[in-house]
Order: C-alpha cells, then structure tokens, then sequence
C-alpha cells in the first residue's frame, strides 16, 4: 500500500501532484479537521505536509494534529530559512522542513524520512506495575525498575499516578511540578516544556511525580492518554505506577502489565481478581511480579500461578533492610551492589532485550531533520 500524505495548503494542487508523481497517496486536508476540540480524523495519513509559505497560522493547529494523531509524521514547507520558524515548528512536533522550490525529489526524500522518524518513535513501550494490594512494595519496584532501565536506555520516564505518591522521597527529591501540572497543560505539551516538569536523576531517568493534592475529581482519562501519547513519542520507555483501584488500565495499551504480589493470601486474593479484570484486555502481556521473595514461604510460587491463574515474571528477594535504608536516605538501589541490585538489573535486561538502538543513531533520527532540505532541480 503506498504512503498516504496529508496536505494542508493553500496551493494544494502543486503538492498534490508531485506526492502523486513521487508514487504516494496525497489526501487534501482542511485546517479546520484539527482545530479546536473536533473528532479525530477515521484513517490518518502516514506523513501530513503543512505549507507554511504563506504565513506562520497553520502552526498553531500542529499540536492538536500530534495529540490526536502522535503516531502522524509532519513536515513543513517554508519559503525561505528561518530560525525562528524552525524552532517554532520543532517545538510544536514537526521533524522535516522543506524549502521553495519544491520537487518531486525533494517531497519523495523527506517524506520516506518523515516515515522512518515516525516508525522508530512509536516503539516507546509503556510499562505498568499495579500492587496487588497496600504494602507489597509496588512503588519501590517501579523506582528501581525505572532506574535500570534508563541506566541501559540512556532514557525512561517514571510517572507516579498514585495519590499523593511517594515515588519522590524514593528518588529524594522534592518535584517543583507534578502529574497535576502535565494533564492540566496537555494542549502545552512539547519537549522543551516537558522537560521543565519532571525531575532528572544521573542515570537519564526523568520523574513526573505525584501531585501532593487529594484530587477533588476522578482523572480525566482522556488527557492522560493525551499525556502518555506524548511519553511514549519522547521516551524510548515509560514505567507507570498505578493504583490498583484506577480505571487507568481499562482504557490504555502497554507493553507490559505487572501486578506486584508477595507470599501473603490477601495479596495473593486480590491479584486473581486484578488479573480476572485485566487479562480479556492485555492477554499475554499480563504477569506477576513476586517480591520478598522466600522460597521457604508456605504459598510458593506455584500455589501463586495456580491461584491466580497468571505467570510469575519476576521475583524480587528479601532484602526489607536494604530497600528500607534505600527510601530513608533518598537512595536507588542501583548505587550500591547487592542482591536487591542485581535482581532489578535483570529484570531490566529481560525487558529491553534486543530492543536498545545505538545512541548515536538515535541521535540521528532526532536532529537530522534541522538541516533543511532545499529543492532543487537536478
């Protein structure tokens, strides 16, 4: 099936015909399909051209067409180099420019790297853990788990969705900004505000923390997709903390759900019923983590599978002192060697598996489009 191309122009029939030329389908768009609060488009198109030669208005709709469509590619046509512009056009989600006079060269080329640029960010994969009930530990797996994960990434984002979450004193640090700022901020969202909301840690882990607000509303479900969308095009991986009695998972896709249990019948009660609501959405990519793990325990983990009718992922070992010195001193386990350590380093291993891109390839991808692709006629 050939490329599909959106165009929004004022002198669409030029474009259309040289998309047409170049074997791709063009689809003329009205600026008006993306403005204010309208439905979706049915099929988005692969790659969407938005001319900008003859003034800067059609910029302002970007952000709505990335929100409702993060997986859609965009590329501008501009007149002439303009800085301003550019980093206008960056901050709003665009990734390739393309300058007067246009050829059917010039639209093939950037637009095959519109499609490579689109295909390599929606691999970000969100990873959920959900505790089977109050005290197994769900928090400090997600911390550290983030922590390893960035240590091989480069980059993960952690966001506790907990109320009034302690993610934070996890990580000792105090966010000056938390989940309530990003989904009240949705229409906002670019990289360069993003990154003023979250909190880096050394390992290239960035942390969205929980609001210190009891909120006085349910979360609005559809700006939380709007901000997740937006992790998962940002971060090559994203890990939630979720609370257990949260409709979250029941309306998002992730990679990964984890429900948190230990050696207790309570906990062990309340995971099948977790895994009774979430297995008819996520299948397979539903399991459980074991942590404290003690193989002496009188449920082991066979009585664990069998009761929950869910596999063991991961087990976690008994270390309470350590993992408790971690949290009171502000520490990540993965500073400091120990079975704890090693166990998350594992986990992390087994997640990202033959997945990581090299670095410098990546970097590539992300700024390669800030030299401009000027048309010319061969």
């Amino acid at each position: 099936m050939p490329i599909s191309v959106g165009i929004i122009s004022g002198r669409s029939t030029q474009i259309e015909q040289l998309v047409k030329g170049a074997g791709m389908r063009p689809i003329v768009l009205q600026a008006a399909d993306f403005a204010g609060h309208g439905r979706s488009l049915a099929t988005a198109p692969d790659v969407v051209l938005v001319d900008v030669r003859q003034g800067r208005e059609p910029l302002s709709i970007i952000g709505n067409m990335k929100r409702r469509h993060p997986e859609m590619g965009i590329a501008i046509v501009v007149p002439a180099l303009d800085p301003s512009l550019m980093l206008e056009a960056m901050r709003a989600g665009v990734t390739e420019c393309l300058i007067e006079p246009l050829t059917q060269a010039a639209i093939e080329e950037a637009v095959s790297r519109v499609v490579v640029q689109r295909t390599s960010h929606a691999e970000g994969r969100l990873f959920a853990l959900i505790g089977s009930k109050g005290g197994v530990g769900t928090t400090m797996i997600a911390v550290n788990l983030a922590d390893a994960v960035a240590r091989k990434l480069g980059e993960t984002l952690l966001i506790d969705l907990q109320p009034t979450g302690d993610a934070a004193i996890f990580l000792g640090t105090e966010p000056r900004f938390t989940v309530s700022e990003a989904l009240e901020n949705t229409h906002r969202l670019d990289k360069a505000f993003f990154h003023g909301l979250v909190v880096r840690m050394r390992s290239g882990l960035d942390v969205l923390g929980s609001s210190p607000r009891v909120a006085s509303a349910p979360m609005d479900l559809r700006r939380l997709r709007d901000l997740l969308d937006f992790a998962m095009h940002t971060y090559p991986a994203v890990v939630l903390d979720v609370p257990r009695d949260s409709p979250v998972l029941d309306s998002l896709e992730a990679s990964g759900v984890f429900i948190v249990v230990n050696h207790e019948l309570p906990s062990v009660r309340n995971a099948y019923r977790l895994v009774s609501r979430l297995r008819p959405r996520y299948a397979e990519r539903l399991s459980l983590i074991v942590n404290r793990h003690d193989k002496n325990a009188e449920i082991s983990i066979s009585d664990i599978e069998k009761a929950t009718s869910a596999k063991v992922k991961h087990t976690f070992p008994s270390d309470y002192k350590q993992a408790l010195t971690a949290m009171n001193r502000g520490e990540l386990l993965m500073q400091s060697p120990g079975r704890l350590a090693s166990s998350f380093q594992a986990f992390a291993d087994t997640l990202i598996r033959d997945k990581s891109q090299p670095a410098a390839e990546e970097a590539g991808r992300m700024f390669g489009w800030l030299t401009p692709r000027r048309s010319t006629a061969e």
